[in-house]
């Protein structure tokens, strides 16, 4: 709707992941080299965590672009809220292995078959499974024994990658996952954004978006974003988007605290100090004349 207004290409806070708007901090930039290092070094398990929004499966799209340019064969998990069957039928669909999709053994044949093939050629096989938190045990545990599909000589013929929110973590530490746990040998997380990283991350998609040198955001007003958001990129992207839709409203191409403090109303913002700064404010306005006392 304000794309024309401001001159963008395109929408600069879109929500959905798109790997062409990565904003490469240097966590970000770590964790992707550490999915790409455990998937060709064949290292097994891969674990990826980080708090909602701090952009988990945007690191997932962009490991998927790269092992699309590599040619390399891999499935998607992207719904965890599934049974073993549904798991290994959704497997089975990826990889287009040709059994039947209902047969949990001979999905296991195929895939074996497939993983050898590949891995007779050089290459490997993948396994992204997202919102891993939300996995029911017993297909935790179907991925643990997926994780023993190996050779002596070509190493693990599955590598698998699991990123899901802190629960997970937590979930990787009971008694009767230890087993699964002992196998992931590569481990990275992602955290919310510091104030310069949040700054660097609205301007770098408004640039990306067609405005370089952006002069929408005043910088009380980036800073105020951050605290508000808590540095979380998600909900960046939702409070600028919100803000240019305020300014497009009133004919400005310039935000203000003003439209801040209606959008953060507007989306049920809460922050640290936030209920300490609206006490002080409401302790400092004046008491009308007509509760004064009369002399």
């Amino acid at each position: 709707m304000y794309n024309a207004f401001f001159g963008f290409r395109e929408n600069p806070f879109n929500l959905s992941p798109d790997p062409a708007f990565l904003y490469r901090s240097p966590q970000h930039e770590e964790a992707l080299a550490n999915l790409i290092y455990g998937v060709h070094s064949r290292k097994g398990f891969v674990v990826l965590t980080g708090e909602v929004g701090t952009g988990k499966t945007t690191m997932l799209e962009c490991l998927r672009d790269y092992l699309e340019a590599q040619y390399t064969e891999f499935a998607f998990i992207f719904n965890s809220r599934i049974t073993t069957e549904q798991f290994f039928e959704m497997i089975a669909y990826d990889l287009d292995l040709r059994c039947s999709h209902k047969s949990k053994t001979e999905v296991l044949f195929a895939l074996n078959h497939l993983l050898i093939q590949q891995a007779k050629e050089g290459r490997t096989t993948v396994l992204l499974v997202d919102e891993a938190h939300n996995l029911d045990w017993d297909v935790l545990e179907e991925i643990r024994l997926l994780g023993n599909l190996e050779n002596p000589k070509m190493g693990k013929l599955l590598q698998i990658v699991l990123a899901g929110q802190p629960e997970l973590d937590r979930k990787l530490d009971a008694p009767n996952l230890r087993q699964l746990k002992q196998r992931i040998v590569l481990r990275c997380s992602l955290s919310p954004l510091q104030l310069g990283e949040a700054i660097e991350y609205v301007n770098s998609r408004l640039e990306k978006a067609g405005l370089p040198g952006q002069t929408v955001f005043p910088l009380d007003v980036l800073r105020e974003i951050h605290l508000r958001t808590q540095g979380i990129p998600r909900l960046i992207n939702a409070v600028c988007d919100n803000l240019l839709l305020n300014a497009f409203a009133r004919e400005s191409k310039r935000t203000s605290m003003e439209m801040l403090e209606e959008v953060s109303q507007d989306m049920r913002l809460e922050w640290p100090g936030r209920r300490r700064r609206r006490a002080a404010v409401e302790e400092s306005v004046e008491t009308p004349s007509f509760f004064l006392p009369l002399e």
